[in-house]
């Protein structure tokens, strides 16, 4: 037996995701995410899926991740979120960089002129993030600057909500005015229209005001909404395993590390092939169910590195080797990405990029 958790990824539910994208934002640019090995659901495959249902772009956080889309022979459009380390992988992939600043520019431009070639680029303004970006107070010399340096094209702006997920909008409202304040006076000053972004799902799903000329979704492809409602949307990800071994054990008997579980009856545990090393959790210890036979069991005693159990005892029949859902749907139960979110105070974007990027994938449409 494979060691690990296998990631079921269902294309078809991806497809219905971007048709949800497409209706809401109508003939406006889909800027798709699929930074982090898209969500952990794999780039290459999920990356060809989404042009074929007409995305404009692709968006990556680093070179590296831009590279193993470009191997794969995909001949896309792709926006670099944050890299800067290696400039001449941007012109040696023909990918366009988000740009944070007037000195990273000035590098580009160089390199253009070095290399004889032109670099379409993107001005990231700081509008609350407090992470990366230009000043508003700046943007605009910033821009003028910059669509003045030999090699360069300042093709867009951009900016990013630091709570457009929140029931209180006043802050992403308020960053919405900075945002479109701003690129009205860049657009005033270079006497041209830019494409402008801002968006991100959160942005997608509430703020109309946001959608701007393009949009960025990255969670609700993947079938999760930032909210308490689920907008029809449909994950794509099952992570799966299959039961290692099966244990009797008298009442009394502890399991795992550090005995924080001890069996009250006797009990049926079975060991499953997946562990912290897999993404998933060791806040999972005596704090999550998975499903067997269409069945919610508990997992019990502590997560291992390599090994979980689950309690097995109220499940007739299981046996060695039956299929285990950690995350998706087994009959007509579903644990879902939220759902373990909460138990471990986290969010679905952790659980899906853990689990996934460490799976073995499955593709099916």
């Amino acid at each position: 037996m494979n060691r690990g958790p296998v990631a079921e990824i269902n294309l078809s539910a991806l497809q219905h995701n971007l048709d949800i994208v497409k209706r809401i934002v109508e003939k406006r640019h889909i800027i798709a995410v699929v930074k982090a090995d898209a969500y952990g659901h794999g780039s290459v495959e999920i990356s060809r899926k989404l042009l074929q249902g007409g995305v404009s772009y692709l968006a990556v956080a680093y070179t590296e991740e831009a590279r193993v889309i470009r191997d794969s022979g995909i001949k896309a459009r792709i926006l670099v979120l944050f890299d800067r380390t290696d400039i001449t992988d941007f012109f040696k992939y023909d990918l366009i960089p988000v740009i944070h600043d007037v000195k990273t520019a000035s590098e580009f431009s160089k390199e253009a002129v070095r290399s004889g070639k032109k670099i379409q680029v993107h001005l990231k303004i700081d509008t609350g993030m407090g992470r990366l970006g230009t000043n508003p107070e700046k943007a605009v010399s910033d821009a003028i600057e910059i669509s003045g340096m030999k090699g360069i094209e300042l093709e867009g702006i951009l900016s990013h909500f630091s709570e457009a997920d929140l029931s209180d909008r006043t802050f992403a409202l308020r960053q919405l005015e900075i945002f479109n304040k701003t690129g009205k006076s860049i657009s005033e000053k270079l006497s041209r229209q830019l494409i402008s972004h801002m968006a991100n799902s959160a942005g997608i799903l509430s703020l109309k005001e946001a959608l701007f000329d393009a949009v960025r979704p990255g969670l609700m492809l993947y079938g999760y909404s930032p909210f308490s409602e689920s907008y029809g949307l449909k994950p794509l990800m099952k992570i799966k395993t299959r039961v290692l071994v099966i244990r009797n054990l008298p009442a009394g008997h502890p399991v795992s590390y550090g005995r924080t579980f001890v069996t009250k009856r006797e009990s049926r545990i079975a060991v499953i092939p997946v562990g912290y090393a897999d993404g998933y959790n060791r806040l999972f210890s005596n704090n999550s169910d998975v499903l067997i036979r269409g069945m919610r069991v508990p997992v019990v005693g502590r997560v291992c590195m390599d090994l979980t159990m689950i309690d097995v005892t109220d499940v007739n029949d299981v046996s060695e080797g039956d299929e285990v859902v950690l995350l998706g749907h087994q009959g007509n139960e579903m644990i879902s990405a939220h759902e373990l979110s909460s138990r471990i105070n986290t969010i679905p974007y952790e659980i899906i990029t853990s689990l996934g990027s460490r799976s073995r994938k499955e593709y099916i449409h």
